[in-house]
């Protein structure tokens, strides 16, 4: 997808975010409750918000200073491209809405991009300590480990992977979500439907699972799970089959063996 970078930069890099995003992670983890905390609307977004704040106060400062001249995507649900340069794309609380529910699907994320491609990502789970990272170029790692994607062929054996990027989106986007579900159910085996994104991708990239794809183009909830997938050897693209960037409209991510097949069965909805 990337530009390889520098092995010496990469790696001071990658330790300097890592040791930032497990931090914030802290801080999130510190406000987990096994219990949903908010009844009314206004109360669970009171509860995101405040989430997004703690975490935000301990990482925002950390990654500028660890890539000189680099700037911050402030709207974590905006998509499109982003001006040319280095851009920090952070999701302080990826799966907010799972957090403040009680539940446990939840991570921090933050991806450096340059010119509207992912380089450098670090996705860390506070509730198991596991931290998966990809540098462009140098793989995907779990905990330090090589990821691979799936091996599978056949799309008909494949577990794949949708669901909505953020609350109250068009109504032509949600009909797409359900016919795409429809069409999957039909030519694969299983299909997940959950949130965030990049909670189903880091399975796509360890192998776990074979295909994700969503009819959004918010960049906070793909950009990490791109290069995971990327750097483990799948294959991203937007669902016209030309490679994903950050303006992409829409988003596929799969092992090479079913990438096709799913475009096939996709592409016609999109």
């Amino acid at each position: 997808m990337s530009t390889a970078m520098p092995f010496d930069t990469a790696a001071t890099l990658l330790s300097d975010v890592t040791a930032a995003v497990k931090a914030a992670g802290l801080t999130l983890r510190d406000r987990h409750t096994p219990h949903a905390r908010g009844a009314s609307l206004a109360e669970v977004v009171g509860e995101i918000h405040a989430n997004d704040d703690a975490v935000l106060d301990v990482l925002r400062e950390p990654l500028l200073r660890a890539w000189r001249g680099s700037q911050w995507a402030e709207d974590e649900l905006a998509g499109g491209a982003l001006p040319p340069g280095h851009w920090w794309v952070v999701d302080p609380a990826e799966g907010n809405i799972n957090h403040v529910h009680g539940m446990e699907d939840w991570a921090v994320t933050a991806t450096l991009v340059h010119d509207n491609q992912p380089v450098l990502t670090v996705v860390h789970l506070p509730l198991t300590g596991d931290t998966y990272t990809a540098v462009a170029g140098g793989g995907t790692r779990l905990n330090g480990r090589p990821l691979r994607v799936s091996a599978k062929t056949d799309l008909n054996a494949a577990l794949t992977g949708t669901g909505q990027a953020k609350p109250g989106e068009d109504e032509r986007t949600f009909r797409r979500i359900g016919d795409s579900v429809t069409a999957m159910l039909v030519n694969g085996l299983v299909v997940r439907v959950s949130v965030p994104a990049t909670m189903q991708l880091i399975h796509v990239a360890a192998g776990r699972t074979d295909a994700f794809w969503q009819f959004s183009d918010v960049r906070s909830g793909l950009v990490a799970g791109a290069l995971l997938v990327s750097e483990a050897g799948g294959t991203v693209t937007d669902l016209t089959g030309e490679p994903w960037h950050t303006g992409s409209r829409d988003f596929l991510a799969a092992a090479p063996g079913i990438h096709g097949a799913a475009l096939k069965v996709l592409s016609p909805i999109a």
